[in-house]
Order: structure tokens, then C-alpha cells, then sequence
């Protein structure tokens, strides 16, 4: 399996984690301001993840080279700092507000690099 797709499904699995123990977090309390941050993390932190990992794994020629990884960075990290980001927002702390959005940003940017992936034709060498 393509290096790129372990990585994406060991950091799916993380995003997974943090999803269940915030929708734990939400049901025990009874508080559930934060629905928004328990649906990203696991939406697009669990889901999409696990598909983009399963798109590398089936296709191990888009796998190499630079941007695949580059894209996993770019991707990861926005959908990190969005979700918590917005979590903190959603507890009242107004001043994420921009972060939240920069972040959504580059997670967007980040599919648009998966994006240009699947639909350029693989490098063979």
C-alpha cells in the first residue's frame, strides 16, 4: 500500500477518535453547542480521509511524487485547525471566527490539490 494512504487512514483513524470522544463529550454533558465541530471532525476528518487513503490505495501511481503528499499536508492540517477552531467557536470564543475561516480555506484548497490529482492523468516512468 502506497505510503500516502497509510497516512491518510492512521490519520483518519485520529480524526475518528476525536470525533466519538466529542459526541461523548456532548451526550454526557447535555450540552450540544459544539454539533457543528462533532459533524466536521468526522465528515471530513474520518470520512473523507479514509476515501482519500482508499483512492491512493487503489490508485498507487497517483500515490507518487510530491503533490500527493503535499495535498495530504495542505488538507490535514486545515481540517485540524478548522475543527478545533470551530469547536472553541462554538463554546463562545468569537475571536476564532477568522481562524475558522482561513482554515476552511486551506482545508478547500486541500481538496482542490485531491481534485486536480483524480483528474490529471497518472506519470508513469
Amino acid at each position: 500500500m502506497p505510503r500516502i494512504a497509510e497516512y491518510y487512514f492512521r490519520t483518519a483513524i485520529v480524526f475518528l477518535i476525536v470525533g466519538i470522544a466529542i459526541g461523548l463529550h456532548m451526550s454526557i454533558s447535555g450540552t450540544h453547542n459544539v454539533i457543528g465541530a462533532h459533524a466536521h471532525i468526522n465528515l471530513l476528518g474520518w470520512v473523507t480521509s479514509a476515501l482519500f487513503g482508499g483512492y491512493f490505495a487503489l490508485n498507487p501511481a497517483k500515490a507518487a511524487g510530491r503533490l500527493p503528499m503535499l495535498q495530504y499536508v495542505v488538507y490535514t492540517l486545515g481540517v485540524a485547525v478548522m475543527t478545533a477552531s470551530l469547536y472553541l467557536l462554538l463554546l463562545g470564543n468569537t475571536a476564532m471566527e477568522p481562524i475558522v475561516a482561513t482554515a476552511s480555506i486551506v482545508t478547500f484548497i486541500g481538496v482542490l490539490l485531491f481534485a486536480w490529482i483524480v483528474w490529471t492523468p497518472a506519470r508513469h516512468a
